[in-house]
């Protein structure tokens, strides 16, 4: 490209940039030579640049795109395709449409813990309401070491005020998430965050760039130097020298966010805009390429006009910024003043710095001079971007998983003693210290506080349904199982969504995994994708969309050990009439208990077999999809006729754990018998899936007998509710009150070392 600049730095980054140089910028060699082609000469360093960042892993899904394209994403509710906006949209009825997308910010979170969380929901909540939809609930699923570690201590503390702080002051309610514990994210904790959105389905904006003339606006906070090179640094190893990026770590300003999504909700109910979307991963590189590719324009940007909170900032520095709370805006040539009088109303930048152009190629100028010139369709996932699909290995652990024997494993002498120790562990205890720390009622639609249910419900007070919502993933059974795993992760989700009396209708999905280069992790990561697709087919729930995090590892001298395969199933549900929804407390004392599924002697993959007796290798547990069906089926008629009181399903834990999550609410007890013919640890502590506990009055007994016989999923007497006691076999197990405690202080005591 030729220069005339008298900027000698200028001039140093228009000229042809070498391979070392794109090499040090996170391509591969091959890949230079590749963008050679496509440009018809020597890309110059701020080109190689915007190349490095979006065909790093993060933005262009190289390694998991072909993958990713066999998940179904198709269905009767979905608006839009995965992948063709911001978030994913399904129709829930009466003129709405319901936004929701989870991404994660792992690597950010590691370093900085708390702007690395407190960003991550800024940046999945500007995806929701840049489609003009306004956020109504937020869920979260984290994974941190081993408790015990000073280090997973103090990424706890800093990850959940991060999302508290941000989140509180933006003012969207948290509604649901989980939090788990292993040694495998002691150096690369997990951080995935989920937002959704309603909208009426004329209003949507679409993520898209289209009309030779209109201008674009960049609108919302000035451009500062954190978060360059973000993107690739979310496609990079955690290492030593990882504390050297700390740059690409954003920082948020909830109280800037509030007041972008009040100005573009007030925006998309004008008929001024032709597209908007978030710049999030690799800033404004990313937002005018995908807007332009999508809407096949080019666009001519003029970088010195962009909003600068630094002095002395480089073109390519201002391109790559992954400064928060900003959005690119395309115009409808004319309506400039309109678009303007808004952001000035909400005190915010709102600066035209460039206009839409024929052609697909995308210009960037520096007080005047040209510094860039790319195709946009070169840059882009589906479009030029490389596709790859790695090497794959099945790990020699898996046969040894599959050898498991539970005979192997000795009984315990003493039930009781061994309850109260599963109590106490960090997976299965109270999360209120985390949960405290979130605001969780405001806005008012928030219908699972009192009355706690399987899958968070919010309220659409525009049309009174209500949306069920939950993020689900035992990362222990997809280790042990990526196949099986996956779809456990997704029927868990489905099955939480049908004890809360609703219908799912969509899946997002935060894939987390380890160096895509291993073969054993490709592996794992191949067979989640289809054990993924197979059980979304199952349950009708298409995916709209989600996140792929690759290089969540732990860096040694002799090899990476790659966290737990982590594929977070975000799912959202309709209950279609607020009246017949479900909660999951014990009631009266005298309902009956009662279990619904298939009960196996299996106690594979159970925090009990890890924790307790230390056992590492084991197969998944127990799971048969068409049960899984025909057991959400039967939840939905028992809620809907009434019959049931209560409904909780039976996950990590086991049947021990629910029990005592139904009674915590209203401090009441059980007395159940176990199975004579199943191992009791395995029939209290074994986590087999397809199961759920119901609570029935005896008034309504006969009529549950009834349908329950005429179903194909078995249902036996467990026992019934009492006023606080705990027995289990005639054995005296203690009170509801002494399980509490034990349950509600893990955390607050491992917090206060």
């Amino acid at each position: 490209m030729p220069t005339t600049t008298t900027d000698k730095a200028l001039a140093a980054e228009l000229a042809p940039a070498s391979t070392e140089t794109a090499v040090k910028l996170g391509l591969r060699e091959d890949e230079f030579e590749k963008i050679k082609q496509v440009l018809g000469r020597t890309p110059n360093f701020t080109e190689t640049s915007i190349y490095s960042a979006m065909w790093s892993e993060h933005c262009s899904y190289k390694n998991s795109i072909k993958q990713l394209k066999t998940l179904p994403r198709t269905g009767p509710k979905l608006l839009a395709e995965a992948g063709a906006e911001n978030a994913g949209l399904v129709d829930i009825g009466d003129g709405w449409a319901c936004a929701f997308k989870i991404e994660s910010h792992n690597h950010p979170s590691a370093l900085e813990p708390y702007q690395g969380a407190a960003t991550g929901v800024g940046g999945i909540n500007r995806d929701i309401f840049t489609m003009g939809a306004r956020p109504i609930a937020q869920l979260n699923s984290l994974r941190f070491g081993d408790l015990k570690e000073e280090r997973t201590r103090w990424l706890l503390k800093g990850v959940v005020k991060g999302i508290g702080d941000y989140g509180n002051a933006f003012g969207v309610p948290v509604l649901g998430g989980e939090v788990f514990f292993d040694k495998c994210y002691n150096t690369n904790p997990l951080v995935n965050a989920m937002s959704v959105g309603i909208v009426r389905t004329d209003k949507v904006i679409s993520a898209t760039s289209h009309g030779e003339g209109n201008p674009v606006f960049i609108v919302g906070s000035s451009t500062g130097k954190d978060g360059i090179h973000g993107a690739s640094f979310a496609s990079k190893d955690i290492t030593e020298t990882s504390m050297d990026d700390l740059p690409a770590v954003q920082v948020g300003d909830p109280f800037m966010e509030k007041l972008l999504l009040e100005a573009s909700l007030e925006l998309a109910q004008t008929d001024c805009i032709i597209g908007m979307q978030d710049m999030g991963a690799a800033g404004i590189t990313c937002s005018t390429s995908e807007m332009s590719a999508k809407g096949e324009s080019g666009m001519d940007v003029f970088l010195d006009r962009v909003p600068m909170r630094q002095d002395g900032m480089r073109p390519w520095e201002v391109l790559l910024s992954e400064s928060q709370e900003r959005m690119l805006v395309v115009v409808k040539k004319g309506r400039e003043k309109d678009v303007k009088k808004i952001f000035d109303k909400w005190d915010l930048n709102c600066v035209e710095c460039g206009t839409v152009t024929k052609g697909n190629t995308i210009r960037y100028f520096w007080h005047g001079e040209l510094v860039a010139e790319v195709p946009a369709e070169s840059l882009v996932l589906g479009g030029g971007a490389p596709v790859y699909e790695r090497e794959t290995r099945e790990p020699a652990y898996i046969a040894e998983n599959k050898a498991f024997d539970i005979n192997e494993i000795e009984q315990p002498d003493d039930l009781k003693a061994i309850a109260f120790k599963l109590l106490a562990s960090p997976n299965l205890a109270s999360k209120r210290w985390v949960i405290e720390q979130y605001d969780t009622m405001v806005r008012t639609g928030n219908m699972s506080t009192n009355a706690p249910s399987d899958a968070g419900l919010v309220l659409i007070k525009e049309t009174g349904k209500a949306l069920a919502m939950t993020v689900d993933c035992n990362s222990r059974y997809v280790h042990a199982d990526p196949y099986t795993g996956a779809m456990i992760a997704v029927a868990e989700a489905a099955r939480n969504i049908a004890c809360t009396g609703g219908e799912p209708c969509g899946v997002t999905n935060c894939l987390n995994f380890g160096n895509p280069y291993d073969p054993e992790v490709y592996w794992q990561f191949t067979e989640v994708i289809r054990g993924m697709g197979d059980a979304c087919r199952a349950f009708e729930t298409p995916v709209t969309g989600g996140n792929v995090s690759f290089y969540n590892h732990t860096v040694t001298d002799k090899k990476n050990i790659p966290v737990f395969p982590t594929p977070t199933i975000g799912m959202v549900g309709i209950v279609p009439d607020i009246n017949k929804r479900m909660s999951l407390d014990f009631k009266t004392k005298g309902d009956l208990i009662y279990l619904l599924g298939k009960v196996t002697e299996d106690i594979a993959s159970s925090e009990y077999l890890y924790r307790l007796h230390k056992e590492e290798r084991s197969p998944a547990p127990y799971f048969n999809i068409d049960e899984e069906r025909w057991l959400h089926t039967m939840m939905l008629i028992l809620i809907r006729k009434g019959l049931i009181h209560a409904a909780h399903d039976v996950s990590d834990g086991g049947l021990w754990q629910t029990l005592i999550e139904m009674g915590l609410p209203r401090g009441l007890g059980f007395d159940i018998v176990t199975d004579s013919e199943i191992r009791p640890d395995a029939f209290l502590f074994g986590e087999g899936q397809g199961r759920v506990v119901v609570t029935v009055n005896e008034a309504t007994e006969i009529e549950f007998l009834d349908i329950m016989g005429a179903s194909k999923v078995p249902c036996i007497l467990l026992g019934h509710v009492t006023k606080g006691k705990l027995v289990v076999d005639d054995e005296p197990f203690d009170f509801i009150e002494d399980a509490r405690k034990i349950h509600e202080d893990v955390l607050p005591k491992a917090m206060t070392v």
